[in-house]
């Protein structure tokens, strides 16, 4: 399967719905800024003494309904827990497709997979990425020339391929959203030869077999297909601490909207321009100063859209497989977040 650049599929859609795609990497180890306070952190928090069921009942309805950002996505499915397990899930069908999305269903998950990457990343580096590591996981490498891999590549032939491995000089040091920065890490880690089998073999070897995937093309920022029960279990074991990159959610944040950040520090973000996260290792920081609720996520262009909340209590999956579908997805993904910290429908 093919997987188109960034900046291609930007074109296709209005600035106020770009979406998160399947491309990805680079960053630094100085943050141009720090994340900005979230009004909407202290609603999200959660409350020891809230009911369970609750909790459950408010997730539940906030999903199935029809009436909020979570109506017009029918059909996904829907995961929330912890560290020990599944909590509350459901799988939403619609009215007008017979598809119905499980907890075993797999899919692409496009930008999802580059939290697996950077999760390997930690491993491999014993939860202390070097300084040389994080231009490339959190985007600021200056690769950002890259268009897609082909099934039957190695990790080298493509970033060899077209315009793949090209460095734009006039963007190093600046956060564009792209797959290169990741392709050419990958490489420097000597991953080169690999295929997509070998890749898949790689990571599990660090993140565990049970975190079980494979890869459509040797991509290391967008080529992943897996379930949601197989993501929600590397979330749990972020935040169990069984994976170093649990201990390094948001940190060395870097500003990626070219609106409010600092001149010269960003280039391109996918997210809509109204909005102001920051990016990560290899993960975003759901900040914005307006709407933000400070969540750790890692939507994918088709829609896959894990995530963390920001006082590490909780994980939440949903997932789905249509084009465009990453915004819409955080949208919905946002209100039953909320939902289960407050106990609320919404």
């Amino acid at each position: 399967m093919q997987y188109y650049s960034t900046r291609l599929l930007s074109l296709l859609i209005s600035p106020a719905f770009l979406l998160i795609t399947a491309c990805g990497g680079g960053g630094d180890d100085v943050a141009p800024d720090a994340a900005p306070a979230h009004s909407d952190a202290s609603a999200l928090s959660t409350t020891a003494g809230t009911d369970l069921t609750a909790r459950i009942a408010a997730a539940t309805a906030t999903a199935q309904s029809s009436t909020n950002a979570c109506g017009p996505i029918h059909p996904f499915y829907w995961e929330i827990g912890d560290r020990n397990g599944k909590q509350a899930s459901g799988s939403v069908n619609s009215s007008t497709s017979s598809m119905t999305i499980s907890s075993t269903t797999s899919m692409s998950i496009a930008s999802a997979s580059k939290w697996l990457y950077g999760a390997y990343v930690a491993q491999k580096r014993s939860g202390m990425p070097s300084a040389a590591d994080l231009p490339y996981l959190s985007m600021r490498s200056g690769y950002t020339n890259f268009g897609s891999c082909q099934t039957g590549q190695t990790v080298d032939s493509c970033l060899a391929y077209g315009s793949n491995g090209v460095v734009d000089a006039s963007t190093v040091g600046e956060f564009d959203y792209g797959g290169g920065h990741m392709q050419k890490h990958a490489s420097l880690m000597g991953m080169g030869a690999m295929n997509s089998k070998a890749l898949a073999t790689e990571l599990m070897g660090q993140l565990g077999t049970d975190v079980k995937i494979g890869y459509g093309s040797p991509q290391l920022a967008g080529g992943v297909y897996t379930s949601s029960d197989v993501y929600a279990r590397f979330l749990r074991k972020l935040l169990g601490g069984q994976l170093l990159m649990g201990g390094l959610l948001g940190q060395s944040p870097v500003c990626t909207n070219k609106l409010s950040c600092p001149s010269g520090t960003a280039v391109y973000a996918p997210i809509p321009p109204n909005e102001s996260w920051h990016y990560s290792i290899a993960h975003w920081v759901e900040d914005d100063p307006v709407v933000g609720d400070g969540a750790f996520s890692s939507p994918g262009a088709l829609g896959f859209y894990p995530w963390i909340d920001a006082t590490r209590s909780y994980y939440g999956v949903l997932a789905r497989s249509v084009p465009l579908g990453a915004f819409d997805s955080v949208q919905c993904g946002r209100l039953i977040r909320k939902a289960w910290a407050t106990a609320t429908a919404y």
